[in-house]
């Protein structure tokens, strides 16, 4: 018991406050039901949250353009041509490839 007196840093842990406080710390900390683990778990998980809510909402409003152009005589008759190749009767349509738009297979 003598080493326990003379060495310097356990020395504070003789006192039962300082004991008792450090003890309610560490529980607090780490294994309370609201430790600040748990707390900054939950944190992270919010602003990944927050941050997939604004992504969906530029996607939303980015939507809503399309939809609005799709609304329009125009803009669905140039989403039929652009998408789906559609035509009007007595009309050809020509497809202009450009070469660095194509696909090449390299046989190397």
């Amino acid at each position: 018991m003598t080493q326990f007196n003379k060495n310097k840093y356990l020395k504070p842990f003789k006192n039962w406050f300082i004991l008792i406080l450090v003890v309610f710390a560490v529980w607090m900390l780490f294994f309370d039901t609201n430790s600040w683990l748990i707390h900054h778990e939950l944190n992270t998980d919010i602003e990944a949250l927050q941050n997939e809510k604004e992504y969906y909402k530029r996607e939303i409003i980015k939507d809503n353009k399309a939809i609005k152009k799709l609304s329009t005589e125009e803009g669905l008759e140039k989403f039929a041509r652009e998408e789906y190749y559609m035509k009007k009767e007595n009309e050809e349509i020509f497809i202009i490839e450009y070469e660095d738009s194509l696909k090449v297979k390299k046989d190397d």
